[in-house]
Formats: C-alpha cells, sequence, structure tokens
C-alpha cells in the first residue's frame, strides 16, 4: 500500500489482513497509520483499534460510522491475535486492559 509507514504493526498487519475486503483493510489500516509506531505490535494494534471506535463513536447515528466499527472489531482481534502470538501467557491481561480502553472511549 504506497504512501503508508512501515513498522512491525502494519507489516504484520498487511499480512494477516491480506483477505479481508479492500474497504475495511484501508479503512482500519489508516488507523494504524496514526498510532507511533512501536516495537509492540499488539499495542499498536490496540491503539488503532481504541482510536477507531473513538471515531465511531464520536459520530452517533452516522451510517458511515459502520465501517470505523467493522474496523474497530478487526483491529482488536489482530491485537488479541498478535499478543496470543507473541506474549500468550499475558493474554488475559492484555485482554482486560484493551477492555478498559474501550470502555473508556465511551
Amino acid at each position: 500500500m504506497a504512501g503508508r509507514r512501515v513498522s512491525a504493526a502494519s507489516d504484520w498487519f498487511e499480512r494477516e489482513a491480506a483477505g479481508a475486503p479492500a474497504a475495511l483493510r484501508d479503512r482500519a489500516a489508516r488507523f494504524l497509520d496514526g498510532v507511533p509506531p512501536s516495537a509492540d505490535v499488539a499495542q499498536d494494534l490496540a491503539a488503532a483499534a481504541t482510536a477507531a471506535l473513538a471515531a465511531a463513536l464520536a459520530r452517533p447515528g452516522d451510517r458511515s460510522t459502520a465501517l470505523d466499527l467493522l474496523a474497530a472489531d478487526a483491529l482488536v482481534t489482530l491485537a488479541l491475535k498478535a499478543q496470543a502470538v507473541e506474549r500468550p501467557e499475558a493474554l488475559g491481561v492484555f485482554a482486560a486492559a484493551l477492555a478498559s480502553a474501550g470502555a473508556a472511549v465511551r
């Protein structure tokens, strides 16, 4: 995807989301591009998911938020998968923190 920042998380995202519909992949990648890259793939994906949820909740009732909600869902799923692959022993703590971050967006 031309013009996108290359990071460990974006590389991982591109591999894992390869089969997703293009519109969903592009919207989720846009949120991921807005996250300052770190060495923690799962954390970067979680931050992008939180941003996508915040974007959707900022426009309640607007039908265009559906793609933002789908992107948030996809990014949460990918964040949990990345955590399970990288540090499975900490998956429960990571999932709880991600749920708290999502609840704080409301």
